[in-house]
């Protein structure tokens, strides 16, 4: 058999571990060949491939980013998209794919399974909002990322006394957000899933320069305030209609200076959580997927992802997760009360 190995989406830390495991036991188990896809659906559209085999992925292992390309293209928007993507498999002579991405890159994927293209998805993102699976890989060094410049960014707050606002990614769910600002002791966590009141922000910052201490505010990129907007760039979109976000933490560190008479900074992490080598863990579970999404295939389980629970790597529907987002339960959230502020 010969299989299609697809990287869609946004790069993330551990896509080159999954990439490395599958073909590694494909061909050396089950004598399989590859076809590496080049810059995910773009690639598959345009016919855009390269040779895979073992050799190719060695070394690979605590590499980030994806050595196949990645893009946010989005087939279904193209005429012909899923024709082009199957005249591309016919011309390789792929048999079947694995798809290793997040909510829209699987979205497509389920739209392939549906049309009869034999595939199965690895979830991945750095936000943990794939539906389905407890963790996805590349989480886990986000949020470490993360928590170390908050950890770094305290002694610079506490030298000038001034307010700090991180700003995280976090488009739908706050899970990076909450994480991190948990992990690195942030006095207020702002998160997508809970509309926040300024004025109770404020009441936070001030509380805590009342102890002598300088505030850390973490906020989600996706969070937006009570009976506001969402803060963005612009209002342009990508191929899969989301808007460029961005701004949240400027914008609220101009509310909080104004309102408190505090100085107040903003640091935004953007894409540096999403780069470099990724932690001990991710490679682990990039590992896990890719050997179980190789399992899928000889059993023939198409249109399915590969998912944590607990412990265990199970199989789900594409149909039954693709277009969710798992966000941040408001139990979870209310947890963490007790710190903010203090």
């Amino acid at each position: 058999m010969r299989v299609g190995v697809l990287t869609g989406g946004g790069d993330c830390p551990g896509l080159n571990a999954v990439i490395r495991s599958v073909v590694r036991k494909g061909a050396q188990e089950y004598g399989w060949e590859f076809t590496g896809i080049a810059d995910g659906w773009g690639g598959a559209v345009k016919g855009v491939t390269r040779p895979l085999d073992v050799a190719a992925v060695r070394g690979i292992l605590p590499l980030g980013g994806t050595i196949l390309g990645s893009s946010r293209t989005n087939p279904l928007r193209i005429d012909g998209g899923i024709d082009r993507i199957r005249e591309t498999l016919r011309d390789q002579e792929i048999d079947a794919l694995v798809v290793i991405g997040g909510e829209d890159t699987l979205s497509v994927a389920s739209a392939l399974a549906d049309a009869g293209v034999d595939l199965v998805g690895v979830p991945k993102t750095i936000d943990n909002d794939v539906g389905g699976t407890d963790y996805t890989f590349g989480f886990d060094t986000a949020v470490g990322i993360a928590t170390e410049a908050i950890d770094r960014l305290h002694t610079t707050a506490e030298s000038h006394k001034r307010t700090l606002v991180v700003e995280v990614m976090g488009r739908h769910s706050g899970w990076i957000a909450l994480h991190a600002g948990v992990a690195g002791g942030a006095n207020a966590i702002l998160i997508p899933e809970v509309e926040f009141d300024v004025d109770r922000v404020c009441a936070w910052v001030e509380r805590r320069f009342e102890i002598n201490y300088a505030p850390i505010v973490v906020v989600a990129e996706g969070a937006v305030p009570r009976a506001g907007q969402m803060v963005v760039k612009d209002e342009s979109r990508d191929e899969f209609g989301h808007v460029r976000l961005s701004g949240i933490g400027d914008w609220l560190a101009r509310e909080l200076e104004s309102r408190t008479r505090k100085e107040a900074r903003t640091t935004v992490l953007g894409h540096v959580q999403r780069g470099g080598t990724p932690s001990a863990y991710d490679r682990w579970l990039a590992t896990r997927f890719g050997l179980h999404a190789v399992d899928a295939l000889r059993d023939g389980a198409f249109g399915t992802m590969t998912a944590l629970r607990g412990t265990d790597v199970v199989r789900v529907p594409l149909a039954e997760v693709a277009g969710t987002n798992k966000r941040v339960p408001m139990e979870l959230y209310e947890e963490f009360d007790v710190f903010f502020g203090t």
